[in-house]
């Protein structure tokens, strides 16, 4: 039985999705409810700076610190996601938990009011989303597996090879598609 999606979870895409906004992504799932689903793809560094953009908000940035791809869905809006620091309060304004440890932040609030309370910020143009019941359909087609993550999954320094560390760790057979190859037919 496949596990289901739900907030801080990740999806990581199978060797079966062509689309290439998803082709080898790991997307964390920022909000799962009947209406549909909501995350950012982590491993989509791009060569702009969130400084460029968002210079308030760049001393609280984990590296590397450029503009992730978030998703297809509104590229022009910027979803920020944060890790809370060891003692922080649990809740803390402008910060929305989606696990323990990591939320997402209103980057229309004051950067300096969440510095103590955070330890590491992520920036997103764009989202990925799905209707209702329409990721569900996916994972059941083969197109996702869901899996648990971890903080460096979100942060960490290196999100190029996320894809390939994320499938290591799985159990079993899921562990072997971290060798697939990137075009089977040239293996």
């Amino acid at each position: 039985m496949e596990p289901s999606p739900r907030s801080g979870r990740l999806l990581v895409a199978t060797p079966t999705i062509a689309d290439p906004n998803f082709e080898r992504s790991v997307v964390l799932v920022l909000e799962h409810d009947p209406e549909g689903t909501l995350g950012v793809v982590l491993d989509r560094p791009s060569d702009v700076e969130v400084a460029e953009l968002l210079p308030t908000w760049a001393g609280l940035l984990s590296a590397p610190t450029a503009m992730f791809t978030g998703g297809p869905v509104q590229r022009e809006a910027v979803v920020a996601v944060a890790r809370r620091a060891t003692g922080a309060p649990a809740e803390i304004d402008g910060y929305r938990p989606i696990t323990d440890t990591l939320g997402v932040v209103d980057l229309t609030g004051d950067p300096a009011l969440l510095a103590a309370h955070l330890t590491g910020m992520r920036c997103f143009a764009g989202y990925a989303g799905w209707t209702s019941g329409q990721l569900v359909a996916e994972i059941r087609a083969g197109a996702w597996w869901v899996v648990d993550g971890i903080d460096d999954d979100v942060l960490g320094r290196e999100p190029d090879g996320l894809w390939r560390r994320v499938l290591r760790r799985q159990p079993g057979e899921r562990a072997w598609f971290a060798t697939y190859p990137a075009d089977p037919v040239v293996n």
